[in-house]
């Protein structure tokens, strides 16, 4: 029996649907950028420092002022001027230091000048080794080492040379050096001169009262002695730049108090300074020097010193013969006329 059932062929015609609009893709690209300014106002408030918010600050609450009178971006990233104060209602920023800070360089000065103190002492120590080994290798000093005192103080590195029993430096009641003396100087002063402190030297006296004539006594016998010992330095070849004092103490500072009259009391004393002891010598002195200004008169133009050389060392025989300028024992004074 055939088949004759007839067959159907059913075809689906597919419409696509009507056009929805982009409007969502505005309003998210909206809020992506939103999203990306909020995380780069977060990042920027994190990293910015306290003067570029008052920056940031000021440009909101005065923006013409602030352009026209430096950079006209909220942040300044360099090479712009800063704003004029008279330019604009927003206060210039500050470079405040915070107690921290300033307590940090406080405790770094401090620092620094302790290293410098250590290495200026370790300094003076090497040179009184040094002093040491010199007095100890030369046959001649060994003979008055125990006239020979070396110390380190809070000044510096103290040279103190004293009278023996038998054995003054000085001739009696006068400022002439005895030629031994003169050999303990000229053997020390290359050493000396090898660092660059300054020195101060300084001439003691016993309680003895001075025999002599009127208006000279132990304080002018300390002083002259003491410039005798700085030229006898000098002639040696140190540097007379280099002496920041000379004074004469007499007997207001014994070495023995319990015996006022001892020898050693008659002494002379180099100190080699240190920076902290020379700039009080010298801070003193020229506080001192200074005379009171006259508003009535111009002032003076400064003398304008030549420059100093160092003095070759002299021969023995030469070099006593100039020192030694006190003949007659007393430095003479001119006699004012009745």
């Amino acid at each position: 029996m055939e088949n004759n059932q007839p067959i159907i062929v059913k075809r689906v015609k597919k419409v696509a649907g009507g056009h929805h609009g982009g409007a969502w893709k505005i309003a998210f690209a909206d809020f992506a950028t939103a999203m990306m300014a909020f995380f780069l106002v977060m990042w920027l408030m994190t990293v910015a420092t306290p003067e570029q918010k008052k920056l940031i600050s000021g440009y909101f609450q005065d923006p013409v002022g602030f352009s026209e009178s430096a950079s006209p971006y909220v942040i300044d990233l360099g090479g712009t001027p800063t704003p004029a104060p008279d330019r604009t209602l927003n206060p210039e920023p500050q470079d405040e230091k915070s107690p921290a800070e300033d307590a940090q360089a406080d405790v770094d000065k401090l620092q620094a000048e302790s290293i410098a103190e250590e290495v200026e002492r370790e300094r003076l120590e090497l040179l009184l080794q040094e002093l040491q080994n010199k007095v100890e290798e030369n046959p001649q000093l060994q003979n008055f080492k125990d006239q020979i005192l070396f110390e380190i103080t809070q000044d510096g590195l103290r040279i103190q040379i004293m009278d023996a029993e038998n054995r003054p430096m000085f001739a009696s009641g006068s400022a002439r050096l005895q030629p031994y003396f003169e050999d303990i100087l000229l053997a020390m002063t290359d050493t000396i001169a090898a660092v660059p402190n300054k020195i101060s030297v300084s001439g003691h006296t016993d309680a003895a009262p001075f025999v002599g004539r009127g208006g000279y006594g132990n304080w002018e016998l300390s002083s002259d002695r003491a410039n005798a010992a700085r030229r006898v330095l000098i002639a040696g070849g140190y540097d007379d730049e280099q002496v920041a004092r000379v004074v004469g103490y007499a007997s207001s500072a014994l070495f023995d108090r319990e015996k006022p009259l001892n020898p050693v009391n008659r002494r002379i004393d180099i100190v080699v300074l240190t920076k902290k002891a020379q700039r009080a010598i010298e801070g003193g002195q020229s506080d001192a020097a200074e005379p009171p200004a006259d508003a009535g008169s111009p002032p003076a133009a400064p003398a304008i010193a030549p420059p100093a050389t160092r003095a070759e060392p002299l021969p023995g025989g030469q070099l006593r013969e100039r020192l030694n300028i006190f003949e007659e024992g007393v430095l003479q004074f001119d006699q004012p006329a009745e």
